[in-house]
């Protein structure tokens, strides 16, 4: 089993990487079972918010590499990683990730995927893969944590804790480990304190906003916000 997931009756759904002998590593076959989960997921009015993390004292350890070794299965690793990226970044609810431990490479690209990140004091995030020849993902970095910031982790491929995570932004709380999912869960309540409409609004422009000008990220965050939103609740209002 690739997944383990579940519904409670608030709308938190919880996925959780589940092969632990692989220090949950990012397989083929994982990433497309959570690329499906994510879609079926999209449409199931039942979940609202998210939870995201990983069996036992691993997050996500990256990729697999015994499957980049295999050159028969270069296009398919490319096609199953741009799907399952794009999947994440653009699910239109709230993603929280519950790092449970060590975030490497491909398992760090997908806590900075989710909106919100909750880990353990022992958690560990980096980008090691830069020393053995393959270029990390820069721009979900300089998103959360600016160009310089990402420039270090990128090019250096130094690991930080959750302490230096927390003080550089990246880290939005630390929680022990016996209370991280209860932690996460808390943070999921908040969220959907608000409506769903609201949140997936607000996540649509979350995932559209880098890199545009300021004109642009308005139309997207108010100006659409109004035509679809507001004004669909509330009519066009009495003219004159």
């Amino acid at each position: 089993m690739m997944l383990a997931t579940d519904v409670d009756s608030d709308g938190i759904a919880i996925l959780r990487l589940d092969n632990e002998r692989r220090r949950n590593a990012l397989s083929i076959a994982m990433r497309d079972a959570i690329s499906d989960t994510l879609e079926q997921w999209a449409s199931d009015d039942r979940v609202r918010v998210v939870v995201l993390t990983g069996t036992g004292t691993t997050f996500c350890a990256g990729f697999d590499l015994n499957e980049f070794a295999q050159p028969d299965l270069a296009r398919t690793i490319r096609d199953s990683s741009r799907r399952y990226h794009l999947a994440v970044w653009r699910f239109a609810k709230p993603v929280i990730a519950a790092v449970n431990g060590a975030a490497l490479g491909g398992g760090f690209d997908l806590s900075l995927l989710c909106d919100l990140r909750i880990a353990t004091p022992d958690a560990e995030f980096g980008h090691p893969e830069i020393k053995f020849g393959a270029p990390p993902l820069f721009t979900p970095l300089q998103g959360i944590d600016g160009a310089g910031i990402a420039r270090d982790l990128c090019l250096t491929g130094r690991r930080i804790d959750a302490a230096e995570g927390h003080r550089l932004g990246l880290v939005n709380a630390i929680a022990d480990s016996g209370r991280l999912m209860e932690e996460a869960k808390a943070t999921a309540r908040v969220i959907v304190e608000a409506p769903q409409p609201a949140l997936e609004a607000t996540k649509r422009y979350l995932a559209s906003s880098a890199g545009v000008t300021f004109d642009e990220a308005f139309t997207v965050e108010h100006d659409r916000v109004f035509d679809e939103f507001l004004l669909g609740a509330f009519g066009p209002g009495p003219t004159t």
